[in-house]
């Protein structure tokens, strides 16, 4: 099924669901008032969530009324938890290579992940609202997933049955603030502001084959000011699946219900040819594309994202059906 919530004037929302072809919506007034609800209550609360979303697509329901991502927030407006992860290593190699800098063994056996703000997060269609240009902005697409709860000390297998929910993330950065931040030796903080979720989160039955232990194997599009810069494959080239990212938090601690779990930025590799890097499936961030620019020619040309910028991210499913819907974003200056 799918799920959303529309905006109505509350911190968290009003729990909506959607139609497998996005096109209309139905209350879940009487079931659940919000998405935590539902994840706090999964196996009492869903089953009647499903019957409500098959009426929706037998065009059955009686109060449906068409969707509109506009009106959304996040899936989740605010959650316990928002753990990112850097589950490419294609990306972190990049972004290494072009500081000139080793990639340590580690890293490809042991996750990289940073805890996030999840206090307020944007919806698909919000502002990204900054202070200043020189920040460095830059957007992030990424695949999310939102989970159940989950024990410490859970095996990669054991956590991926505790995955309730997936959709898609605009993990915006602020390149510039982020050198003097890891300098410090605590991580992302100031250089990570509000993260932006997709219109609607689908359960892992919605992706079909697409779905293979841990990881979706369909691409993401990012399209930037109108021009499609990636069409990255979200599935073969992801190092950790979404199993190994949570139990690596679970190894101290409890994950619980209402968790957000990021992929980090979905990044393939080149191919070579004639002697020089070719990157056809483009790029999911601009760092990414600077990084590539900076290898190939010794500085980067491309610049990061200007006030009234305009960024898009979307999955299609194999017969061209959006998954999750859009994150249309455009990009404002603070007042």
């Amino acid at each position: 099924m799918k799920l959303a919530t529309i905006k109505d004037s509350s911190r968290d929302g009003q729990l909506l669901v959607v139609s497998r072809d996005l096109s209309t919506a139905h209350y879940a007034t009487g079931i659940a008032d919000r998405l935590q609800q539902v994840l706090d209550d999964w196996n009492f609360l869903s089953p009647q969530l499903q019957d409500l979303y098959e009426t929706l697509n037998s065009g059955k329901a009686r109060h449906a009324f068409a969707f509109d991502p506009r009106q959304c927030m996040a899936p989740l407006p605010r959650a316990y938890q928002w753990a990112d992860g850097s589950a490419y290593i294609n990306h972190v190699e990049l972004v290494r290579a072009a500081r000139k800098a080793e990639v340590p063994a580690s890293f490809y056996t042991d996750p990289l992940m940073y805890q996030g703000g999840s206090d307020d997060f944007l919806g698909p269609c919000d502002a990204v609202v900054c202070r200043s240009e020189k920040f460095g902005i830059d957007f992030e697409a990424e695949v999310a997933v939102i989970t159940a709860d989950v024990p410490m000390g859970a095996s990669p297998e054991r956590a991926l049955d505790g995955i309730r929910l997936m959709m898609l993330a605009n993990d915006v950065s602020l390149r510039n603030l982020i050198p003097n931040e890891l300098a410090k030796g605590l991580g992302f903080l100031q250089s990570k502001p509000a993260t932006a979720f997709s219109p609607v989160a689908v359960t892992l039955d919605e992706l079909g084959e697409a779905w293979d232990k841990g990881r979706v194997n369909l691409t993401v599009q990012s399209t930037w000011n109108g021009r499609k810069v990636g069409m990255c494959d979200a599935g073969p080239e992801m190092t950790f699946h979404f199993g190994q990212l949570i139990a690596h938090i679970c190894k101290t601690r409890n994950v619980r219900a209402g968790s957000i779990v990021g992929s980090g930025t979905v990044s393939n590799k080149g191919v070579e040819s004639n002697g020089r890097t070719d990157w056809p499936k483009g790029y999911s961030c601009i760092a990414e594309k600077r990084a590539i620019e900076t290898v190939q020619d010794g500085q980067p040309s491309t610049e990061f994202m200007k006030f009234g910028d305009t960024i898009r991210i979307e999955m299609k499913d194999k017969d061209g059906q959006s998954v999750c819907g859009a994150i249309d974003q455009r990009i404002v200056a603070a007042r």
